[in-house]
């Protein structure tokens, strides 16, 4: 049968040769093919979504970055609308609207994210912390400190919790609660926090002092020392307390301990301490401090005081010729000033009316200066602060040092 021939030679030509048998082969291959290629184009497309989102989320930091907020916002609040379950994308818009200060709105979104049933315990305390940081900058610290006390009873992200009610205890000027929370801190986390108590209990010794409970004061002081032993505000109010007291040999003493401890406070306490020489009657210790205290310490203030010194026991020629020599060693505005006064009472004609323009500018570059400097922020002053207004850091602002200023 010539068509049973042909059938028998297809089946036992060699493959190589045979077509219809290749294509029969291919066909698993085939379908093996149509599903690898849908599969991958089915990845592509979802790559492509999270490559489209990853690109807008890395925008909007970029944004941040570059503090450029308003458009920030606009590019999470577009991917919050895309993918509401990306817990993150919600919790960074509702720190944006912090930060522009759109409490209400950061408020609502961290409130919506907490009403969510499939939000985990580690992400609904996240947003609870948040939310507490929206009310404190809101004002509402009565919720922000029963939230942050909730926060710290289940022991959730309770060092941060802790934080922010000691913050809260500051701004309300409850320095027991401060004490209290910041030794639970320390027992919590093992940083010491001893800094920050010392400065908690001289504010309890400030307040103690004003209403004249001078033990009251007295043991806040110690407090104060038991926490931090060469604490410089701490030896002030001790000074100060011995002083209205009028225990002024004592007060002497715990001034000058200011300058052991930190001898950059010493323009701080010189006024209460030269008041406290006159009034126990030790007015050449008094002259000896100052002269020991000019080697160790390159500001004007000491110069300007053991200049007026020597102008009342050596007279005013010889105060002249000390305080000249020394502004040639450290030149000073103040100490110009200072010179300028001294000379001007003598002087007649043009050459006082020179002086009296060199006193008039320098007065006025004085008047434009900052005396103070937060070391932490950069904040600048012309008043000393235990607590720095703007970084809210403890004992950070110091005098600074320069021509036009200490």
């Amino acid at each position: 049968m010539p068509g049973a021939s042909r059938c028998l030679w297809w089946w036992t030509e060699p493959h190589s040769m045979n077509p219809l048998y290749l294509l029969f082969l291919l066909l698993p291959v085939a379908a093996f093919s149509g599903w690898w290629i849908a599969r991958r184009a089915s990845a592509r497309s979802s790559g492509e979504r999270v490559n489209a989102l990853s690109t807008s989320y890395f925008r909007g930091l970029n944004y941040l970055l570059n503090e450029q907020q308003d458009k920030a916002i606009e590019v999470f609040v577009k991917l919050a609308e895309i993918n509401r379950d990306t817990v993150e994308t919600h919790l960074a818009l509702g720190n944006l609207f912090r930060r522009r200060g759109e409490v209400d709105r950061a408020i609502r979104v961290h409130q919506n994210l907490i009403a969510r049933e499939d939000l985990s315990d580690a992400m609904k305390t996240v947003a609870l912390l948040e939310l507490g940081e929206d009310y404190m900058r809101a004002g509402l610290l009565d919720r922000a400190e029963t939230l942050f006390s909730d926060l710290v009873a289940m022991r959730a992200h309770a060092p941060s919790a802790l934080k922010h009610l000691i913050a809260i205890y500051q701004h309300e000027r409850d320095w027991d609660k401060a004490i209290a929370h910041a030794r639970r801190l320390e027992e919590m986390t093992g940083e010491s926090q001893c800094a920050v108590i010392a400065q908690f209990h001289c504010e309890l010794a400030s307040e103690s002092r004003t209403q004249k409970r001078f033990a009251d004061a007295s043991e806040h002081i110690q407090a104060a020392f038991d926490c931090a032993p060469r604490n410089v505000r701490a030896s002030m109010l001790q000074g100060q307390v011995l002083a209205d007291q009028e225990r002024y040999a004592e007060a002497v003493s715990a001034f000058e301990q200011v300058a052991e401890h930190d001898v950059d406070f010493v323009p701080e306490i010189l006024p209460l301490l030269l008041d406290a020489y006159a009034k126990s009657q030790q007015m050449q210790r008094a002259e000896e401090f100052l002269g020991r205290i000019i080697e160790r310490y390159h500001g004007i203030s000491p110069v300007l005081a053991l200049t007026k010194l020597f102008s009342r026991t050596q007279g005013e020629a010889a105060a002249i010729e000390f305080l000249t020599r020394q502004l040639r060693q450290r030149p000073s505005v103040r100490g110009l000033m200072a010179l300028i006064n001294a000379t001007l009472h003598s002087a007649t004609g043009d050459a006082r009316e020179n002086l009296l323009i060199l006193q008039d500018l320098a007065r006025k570059l004085v008047e434009g200066q900052a005396m103070y400097r937060c070391n932490r922020c950069g904040f600048g002053a012309k008043a000393h602060h235990w607590q720095c207004p703007s970084c809210k850091s403890w004992g950070s602002v110091r005098p600074i040092h320069g021509v036009a200023n200490e």
